[in-house]
């Protein structure tokens, strides 16, 4: 077994793009109409726009488990600030050792952080011991009870997908869900030997009624030495380019990341600051954060237009992310420090950035908590979706069933 898993990720072996954890299958179907039917229809179809929200966050939890006590809610802030969507990326969800590097995904992990999301989602709903989400290939009397439970949550899991530390998992709300439809996910890894997950990305697809959506959760390579920067922009270009999605029966739905109509990207994207390291850390203390951010690589990037052309980024006005003592507010390195350890100097290594029209940031921030050397950020923004109108659909569908009444014979 272990060989085989080893060879796998020697050879970028991917995993299926429906190889992942949610609360239902997926209710894409085959279309029984021909590819010229379909376009024909969606041509003809008059289409409205609905606004929702959508709360994106990373966070480098640095191979700390969550403990059991750990609160949530005022991090998704769900008593004051309610949204549709919900998208949670994590890395180093485990230590980035050689046995979980190569060995199998240590799936409890990600099982543990779904629990406190569901908690936390569903707060205010049905109160449910439902732990965790299954994969829906379980069978008998407790699966139904189980699916009872899910349908009475204000808030269902449409994907959990966890590659070596990487892990995202989005949510949206139940009355959302019968509009989802072609789930997909993609894992690209960047890491060792480049191909290993240590380094690399996890990204989701799916459409929202006739709108599509991509969401990539990444960990780059890491590093503020001469020449890091470049091998950060080479896991971008990696991404970019590896990452796929099927088209889907007729051969319409996107395939690569930009193709989609609304895409977010997010992690610990590992970019420094070009400055000397005491010269950061004096204007940190200062909150220069003009200063620091004029020799910000990811914002040097974002302007020059190469790996990131067309993307964009919200206005940063939080303390850098990285790097910090565990279970403390100061920056690793500051003072004296240990004898022999690394003074990493302070950098916005945590990142939200988004591409496509239609996705307006009203919020992006950083979080306080102490559990790893990194700080949460987290980004809200509005997003307009384009759906068919309700006769429109109805006669959609009419034309699907009589297919299928027609092919009975």
């Amino acid at each position: 077994m272990w060989p085989r898993l080893v060879a796998n990720k020697l050879l970028r072996k991917t995993l299926g793009s429906n190889n992942f954890v949610a609360d239902f299958p997926d209710d894409s179907h085959e279309s029984f109409l021909s590819y010229d039917e379909a376009q024909m229809m969606k041509d003809n179809q008059q289409k409205d726009i609905a606004k929702y929200k959508i709360f994106a966050s990373t966070w480098n939890v640095g191979g700390i488990a969550p403990p059991d006590d750990l609160v949530m809610e005022d991090w998704l802030d769900t008593q004051n600030n309610l949204c549709d969507i919900y998208v949670l990326g994590f890395q180093e969800v485990v230590p980035l050792r050689a046995a979980n590097v190569l060995g199998a995904d240590r799936n409890n992990i990600s099982v543990k952080w779904n629990c406190l999301i569901r908690e936390s989602l569903n707060k205010n709903t049905v109160e449910s011991n439902w732990k965790g989400s299954k994969e829906y290939e379980t069978e008998g009397a407790e699966n139904i009870f189980q699916a009872h439970q899910l349908s009475q949550q204000e808030f269902q899991c449409v994907v959990t997908k966890q590659m070596v530390g990487i892990m995202i998992s989005v949510w949206v709300r139940a009355t959302l869900r019968p509009f989802i439809s072609n789930t997909s996910v993609s894992c690209v890894g960047c890491g060792i030997m480049g191909c290993l997950g240590n380094k690399g990305s996890v990204s989701v697809r799916f459409l929202l009624h006739e709108t599509s959506f991509c969401f990539i959760c990444s960990h780059l390579a890491s590093g503020g030495r001469e020449g890091d920067q470049g091998n950060r922009n080479s896991n971008v270009s990696e991404i970019f380019s590896r990452t796929s999605f099927p088209r889907g029966p007729l051969l319409e739905l996107p395939r690569k990341i930009i193709d989609h109509d609304h895409v977010i990207l997010l992690g610990d994207l590992n970019y420094r600051i070009n400055l000397p390291e005491m010269t950061t850390r004096r204007l940190v203390d200062k909150r220069d954060w003009k200063t620091l951010l004029q020799n910000d690589q990811l914002k040097m990037e974002l302007g020059e237009g190469q790996v990131f052309k067309g993307w964009n980024e919200g206005v940063i006005d939080f303390a850098p992310t990285y790097k910090f003592y565990v279970n403390s507010d100061v920056y690793y390195g500051h003072g004296e420090g240990k004898k022999g350890e690394k003074k990493r100097a302070p950098a916005w290594c945590d990142r939200i950035i988004w591409y496509g029209k239609g996705l307006t940031q009203h919020l992006y921030t950083r979080g306080e908590s102490r559990l790893s050397d990194h700080r949460p950020v987290k980004a809200i923004f509005t997003t307009e979706v384009a759906f068919v109108h309700r006769e429109n659909r109805l006669l959609y569908n009419s034309s699907l069933h009589d297919r299928l009444i027609i092919n009975d014979y």
